[in-house]
């Protein structure tokens, strides 16, 4: 299909991309990992620096997930089922399909449990960090590229294209620094419940846990 074919055919469509943990869902997922090893306070305090954006995150993850190593890949079964969807995250994304729309999300998470929230709540794309997994077990490693935040604003841009949406009609959802480029460049972007950076940087802001509160923020800039 040419460019211009479907440009026209998606006019009247948005792309909603989302943040996973604290946005989608309740909890951060590395938190209730470093749980599962024994140092959850050390983890969160370095994920709360780490989304106020007073650390680097690439080597606040790293440090984090080093915490890991040993622990037995049954972990990501354990940890999913402690994982609670934000209120409205579901009625959202329902909304959002019934509306002929398409929803991703970006997260600093992992795969592992990240892509059991994804086909539970129906979502269409997903970009996460992988664990590296040995024998069963966490080898305190990354497996693959570290989701920075350049990489949640190329996923942006890149799923639009393929769907042949304009920025404009793009909305991005997010809390931590990490999700601040991602927000300024979405024709409608949405501070959820946010660090203090991002309430600072975002044009919009939602401050009560429900995502269904988006929708009165886009349907407004579309007026």
């Amino acid at each position: 299909m040419a460019d211009t074919e479907a440009s026209a055919q998606a006019s009247g469509r948005h792309l909603i991309v989302m943040d996973i943990d604290s946005t989608l869902i309740n909890q951060e997922v590395i938190d209730l990992l470093g749980e599962e090893a024994g140092v959850g306070e050390r983890v969160a305090e370095v994920t709360e620096r780490a989304m106020r954006g007073e650390l680097d995150f690439k080597a606040a993850l790293e440090e984090r997930v080093a915490l890991l190593a040993g622990l037995d890949e049954s972990v990501f079964d354990r940890t999913f089922a402690r994982v609670t969807f934000t209120p409205g995250a579901q009625e959202l994304v329902a909304e959002a399909h019934e509306r002929g729309w398409k929803v991703g999300v970006v997260s600093g998470g992992f795969h592992e449990v990240a892509d059991r929230i994804v086909e539970a709540a129906d979502i269409d794309y997903c970009l996460a960090n992988r664990l590296e997994v040995a024998d069963g077990k966490l080898t305190g490693r990354l497996a693959a590229e570290i989701v920075t935040k350049d990489r949640k604003l190329a996923s942006l841009r890149a799923w639009a294209k393929e769907l042949g949406i304009p920025m404009e009609r793009t909305v991005a959802i997010g809390d931590g620094a990490n999700d601040i480029p991602m927000i300024l460049a979405a024709g409608v972007g949405i501070g959820f419940c946010a660090k203090p950076k991002v309430r600072a940087a975002a044009p919009h802001h939602i401050d009560e846990r429900n995502l269904m509160l988006a929708y009165p923020i886009i349907d407004a800039a579309e007026a």
